[in-house]
């Protein structure tokens, strides 16, 4: 008998354990929630057959026309890929029609002066450098129906107020110019005070470059190697995580994490153009109203 009641003791045990089934269901929606949160974490083209962005090894670099149909008001097919998580960048495919970049770089041909940089260690305000050796002018903020439509566009894209964007930048770098690595946030009393700390910058490329003219992020952490560009980058290209030109397409990079401190990882320059000419379009977001 005493054999017996032994017997019974793992029952009772068994009996104030967990059923198996609804662990089982615990189970499945616990895992679940980790892959819908890894789908919303990785950027990936519309079409089924890609492989994530987050693998620097999957960006798309067609040879093809990608100009071509297959998008709104001419801007070929539109996909965002995942660059960078250290500085935060993306690269937002024919994010511009070639009508759009045209219609930029005629607004700006006729203005065309040596660009400057910020002076932060004494007023702030904008001084020449040899650092900086490309031509450039500002637009105004909502100069026309194009400009309104492509700062609504950026509005989208970067889910920051057109309020909070400086006026577009038209640049232009002939052969052997460039932009000396430096930050894009301020480090001077002056520019923070009267406009607000810069957070963000979208790069528009309004030109192929057939060599070099490659803006690169030296500091960014990763593979930088992995982009399938890699082998068509200047030597100056190489040293950092670049992104080759290539006409409509959009660089969106932070320059303030998101817990509001300046990143150091956003680090940027623009490499020598070596054959060709290189025009782009830069916006500067920032965190408060900027005042024209």
């Amino acid at each position: 008998m005493a054999k017996i009641r032994n017997t019974r003791f793992p029952q009772r045990k068994s009996s104030s354990s967990p059923p198996l089934v609804p662990t089982i269901i615990i189970m499945v929606a616990f895992g679940t929630m980790i892959l819908i949160a890894i789908k919303i974490l990785s950027f990936t083209r519309d079409s089924g057959d890609s492989p994530r962005a987050i693998d620097l090894s999957s960006l798309m670099r067609d040879n093809v026309d990608r100009r071509s149909g297959g998008g709104d008001e001419g801007r070929g097919e539109q996909w965002v890929e995942l660059l960078s998580w250290e500085p935060r960048a993306f690269v937002y495919h024919n994010f511009l029609s070639a009508e759009e970049c045209q219609h930029l770089i005629n607004l700006g041909k006729p203005y065309m002066h040596k660009s400057t940089v910020v002076d932060s260690s004494t007023t702030g305000k904008s001084t020449d450098s040899r650092v900086r050796t490309s031509s450039g002018t500002f637009l105004t903020r909502g100069q026309d129906k194009v400009v309104r439509d492509i700062e609504n566009r950026i509005a989208d894209f970067t889910f920051i107020p057109i309020e909070h964007g400086e006026g577009l930048q038209i640049l232009h770098y002939e052969v052997g110019q460039k932009y000396e690595p430096h930050y894009d946030y301020f480090n001077d009393e002056y520019n923070t005070r009267n406009g607000g700390q810069r957070i963000a910058t979208v790069l528009m490329y309004l030109s192929d470059v057939e060599e070099g003219g490659e803006t690169v992020f030296p500091q960014a952490k990763g593979n930088v190697s992995g982009v399938p560009w890699w082998n068509e980058l200047s030597q100056c290209g190489k040293g950092g995580l670049s992104v080759k030109p290539m006409m409509g397409d959009a660089l969106l990079f932070w320059s303030m994490k998101p817990d509001a401190t300046l990143d150091e990882s956003s680090l940027h320059g623009g490499c020598p153009v070596i054959k060709g000419n290189k025009w782009s379009s830069t916006k500067w977001m920032r965190v408060h109203e900027y005042k024209t």
